[in-house]
C-alpha cells in the first residue's frame, strides 16, 4: 500500500500537454534574444533593472513551456515556485542552476504592494543571469525535442 504523501510515477506517454506551451517557448526565446542583444550591444536604454526583468520573463516562459508540455503547472510564478515545479517534474535536471535561479528572487520581491523590495543588479551580474537563462533554454529545448 502506498503512503498518503508518496508520489506516483506517470509515464510520459500518458501525459497530456497543456495547450499553448509552444507560445511560451517562443516568447521565452524572444525575451532572451532581446536581453542578449541589448546587453551585447551596450544599449543603455536597457538598464540593469530592465534586463533583469526581461531575463526573468525568459526564464519564466521556458519553465512554463516545459511544465505545460508535461501537463502540469507551478503553484505560483515566483522563482522558488518555478524551481520547485521544475524539480518535481524533472528531478535533477536543473540541479546545477538551481542556486542561481533562486538568487534571482533576491533582486525583486513585489508580491506585497506595501512592503516590496527592488534591487538593481550591477552590470557585472547580467552575464551570469543571461547564462542561467541560456542554460535553462537549452535544457527545455532538449527536453522538448526528445519528448515531442
Amino acid at each position: 500500500m502506498r503512503a498518503f504523501n508518496e508520489p506516483t510515477l506517470t509515464s510520459l506517454t500518458s501525459i497530456i500537454p497543456i495547450q499553448g506551451w509552444q507560445e511560451f517557448l517562443k516568447d521565452g526565446n524572444g525575451y532572451l534574444r532581446t536581453a542578449n542583444g541589448a546587453y551585447l550591444n551596450g544599449n543603455k536604454r536597457f538598464t540593469t533593472g530592465i534586463l533583469y526583468n526581461i531575463i526573468a520573463m525568459a526564464i519564466e516562459k521556458f519553465v512554463m513551456a516545459a511544465l505545460m508540455r508535461h501537463g502540469t503547472m507551478p503553484y505560483n510564478h515566483t522563482m522558488i515556485d518555478l524551481v520547485e515545479a521544475m524539480e518535481d517534474t524533472f528531478p535533477g535536471a536543473i540541479a546545477d542552476i538551481r542556486k542561481g535561479l533562486l538568487q534571482l528572487d533576491s533582486y525583486q520581491d513585489i508580491c506585497d504592494p506595501y512592503d516590496f523590495t527592488i534591487i538593481e543588479p550591477g552590470w557585472d551580474e547580467i552575464p551570469a543571469m543571461l547564462a542561467l537563462a541560456t542554460k535553462l533554454q537549452t535544457l527545455v529545448q532538449d527536453d522538448l525535442t526528445i519528448n515531442t
